[in-house]
């Protein structure tokens, strides 16, 4: 399944790419779950991110692994994938975009994920969604 949230904000590509880092991702969590980040090492090939998540009944690990990066004078993007999922996950692919110029950059979250059970695939699309679009006035924000 796949879910992809567009945002605008009013930063230059240089000042929005330098802002990816720990304190944004702390801050692009929802309440719920509560989010502890375990490990961030950055946003390039062979970094890795991870957090445990506590479900208040339950605690459950997630590690993904930056598999993918590259950068030009007009876009810097990075692919997390997957290592360590909670249930009900089976798999995720999570493609950040940067495009942008000196007025202004577009910050893209495209996710691809499936999880144990088709059923599960489609009933998470709309709280993925959700969660994504709970981003939207962080970026703003963040990067007025």
């Amino acid at each position: 399944m796949h879910v992809k949230v567009t945002t605008q904000v009013n930063q230059n590509l240089a000042s929005v790419k330098a802002g990816f880092n720990q304190d944004l991702f702390l801050k692009l969590n929802p309440p719920f779950p509560t989010v502890s980040l375990i490990r961030f090492d950055g946003c390039y090939t062979g970094d890795f991110v991870e957090l445990l998540l506590d479900f208040k009944v339950k605690k459950q690990k997630w590690i993904s692994e930056i598999t993918y990066d590259n950068e030009t004078n007009e876009r810097f993007e990075f692919i997390d994938e997957g290592v360590v999922l909670p249930f009900p996950f089976h798999s995720w692919k999570h493609h950040h975009i940067l495009i942008g110029n000196a007025e202004g950059c577009q910050i893209v979250d495209s996710i691809e994920y499936k999880a144990k059970y088709k059923l599960m695939t489609v009933l998470l699309y709309p709280l993925l969604l959700l969660q994504f679009l709970y981003r939207k006035p962080v970026y703003k924000q963040v990067f007025k």
